[in-house]
């Protein structure tokens, strides 16, 4: 699963090599780039294939790591001792799953937008592929930390290279942003190495830090896990890289990237930090409601389409945030599912506002889209079902993450619990307010020249999957819920009281 990608890299540089021998020379680049795109994509669908064969094989009566994978001891300056060791496990399944589900999604989105310095373009996502599926598979606490920090030079080339008017900027913060948060993950990780003597996943979880040094790691590895989920404050570089990077950048970023930390949180937090962990709950709860509010009232005013889905996606990561700390089953299993739906969701809303739309009309201010019903009315009814799912509608895996965050972060804490339901309502005044001024609000703008097209074959079907996974887990979560269900039990009752 990992080398796949690596080979896909390889081979485009042997068809670049290629290309250049060929005598036509006005044949080479349009031959050229429909050469790298099909071994990209094809590349993806392999991964996609391979990943589902795994979920097929794995066992779920089990919490023990499947398909386990390790080398031999590689040694970091004769100080820290460390094992390559690889594994799934019933948490880290699905994520590996988004990841290979979203990859070939956000490769299709730019399918036709991108065609200049097109292998600058596709190997920082076929890296970022390769790292993202091994922050997932890593079972060693260093290489967790390596490849979690090695997914920012791919997203600083792919940001800053094809991004909008303003996308050195937006690269910068991203950056050094998540850079310096990250650096308390790495004091915390060095903390651990040096008390314990080992990274490993499977002998640090037997260990039990005594109370003062729980906090001290908790403290350094929610700064870093704060920033990239984002919360309040910490979520600047996550508006600018969201508005000024190209379409598969806000795609990797809101499906993927921004569930790493709430991945960290599920293994580091949880298992190795439990008495820290349920004494910080109370103020991790008023931060997760602070942000709830803050960035839905900033949601309600924002007039750039790509933005507000950005804002949107602070606020729901703040829920699942509050249902992963609830210290309940239904908390931890609705954050879960609430951070899988929230991946495909905003993926499709991206898809629809920086493809459909900005492809056609070269704005994403929601002042010049009005009537769009009128033009583009299989583009609508799409875009009403993913805002449906936005909001958390009953019958989409959205509704179903977000009721049982909500139920674990009400038994944990009742009055939090209650101001953090105030989502529900701000989510549908923001999402169904927005669209109604997209699909509606009178005749077709005048600043359009001439009529734009409805979804093409391609944005079609690449929609459709997204809607389907939505609308078919929120209608029949069982295959989610029930894999999740012995793994979130196990990692509960690991917890002491």
């Amino acid at each position: 699963m990992l080398t796949i990608p690596l080979i896909g890299m390889f081979l485009m540089f042997i068809k670049t090599y290629h290309s250049k021998d060929i005598a036509d020379v006005h044949a080479v680049p349009d031959w050229s780039n429909k050469q790298l795109k099909s071994i990209a994509l094809r590349t993806s669908i392999c991964i996609l294939f391979v990943s589902l064969a795994m979920f097929a094989l794995f066992d779920f009566s089990t919490n023990q790591f499947q398909f386990v994978l390790e080398s031999q001891d590689i040694s970091y300056f004769y100080i820290i001792s460390s094992n390559f060791y690889l594994g799934v496990d019933g948490l880290s399944i699905y994520f590996v799953l988004l990841t290979t589900i979203i990859m070939p999604v956000s490769l299709l989105s730019n399918w036709t937008s991108i065609s200049h310095n097109l292998k600058t373009y596709l190997i920082p996502i076929l890296l970022l592929e390769t790292l993202l599926l091994s922050v997932f598979l890593v079972l060693d606490i260093l290489f967790f930390y390596i490849f979690f920090e090695s997914i920012l030079p791919p997203l600083f080339i792919l940001i800053g290279s094809f991004g909008s008017s303003d996308r050195v900027r937006a690269s910068l913060y991203l950056f050094l942003y998540t850079l310096l948060g990250s650096l308390f993950l790495l004091l915390s990780i060095v903390t651990m190495s040096s008390r314990t003597g080992i990274t490993d996943f499977d002998a640090l979880f037997k260990i039990n830090f005594n109370y003062f040094i729980q906090l001290f790691l908790f403290c350094g590895i929610f700064i870093a896990f704060a920033v990239k989920t984002p919360i309040i404050f910490l979520n600047s570089w996550l508006l600018k890289a969201h508005v000024q990077s190209p379409l598969s950048g806000s795609i990797i970023l809101a499906g993927i990237v921004l569930k790493l930390s709430f991945y960290g949180i599920l293994r580091l937090i949880l298992p190795l930090l439990p008495k820290a962990y349920i004494n910080c709950t109370f103020f991790i709860y008023l931060i997760g409601v602070i942000t709830i509010v803050y960035a839905s009232v900033s949601t309600l005013r924002t007039i750039d389409v790509k933005e507000l889905i950005a804002y949107s996606s602070v606020s729901h990561a703040a829920v699942y945030l509050m249902g992963v700390f609830s210290k309940t089953i239904q908390g931890i299993e609705g954050g879960i599912a609430l951070a899988l739906a929230h991946g495909f969701v905003s993926s499709g809303l991206f898809i629809c506002a920086g493809g459909a739309l900005y492809d056609r009309s070269f704005t994403r201010l929601i002042t010049y889209y009005r009537g769009i019903a009128q033009m583009m009315p299989i583009f609508s009814v799409i875009l009403f079902i993913l805002c449906l799912g936005n909001c958390g509608v009953p019958l989409t895996l959205n509704f179903v993450g977000e009721f049982l965050s909500l139920y674990g972060a009400f038994e944990r804490s009742p009055i939090l619990g209650a101001l953090a339901s105030s989502s529900i309502i701000f989510s549908a005044a923001y999402t169904i307010y927005m669209f109604n001024r997209i699909a509606f609000a009178g005749s077709y703008s005048k600043f359009f020249i001439v009529n734009i097209p409805d979804l093409n074959k391609r944005e079609f079907y690449v929609l459709l999957s997204l809607v389907f996974f939505t609308v078919a887990l929120g209608i029949y979560p069982a295959p989610v819920l029930d894999g999740l269900h012995y793994s979130v039990t196990t990692l509960i009752y690991s917890v002491p009281n």
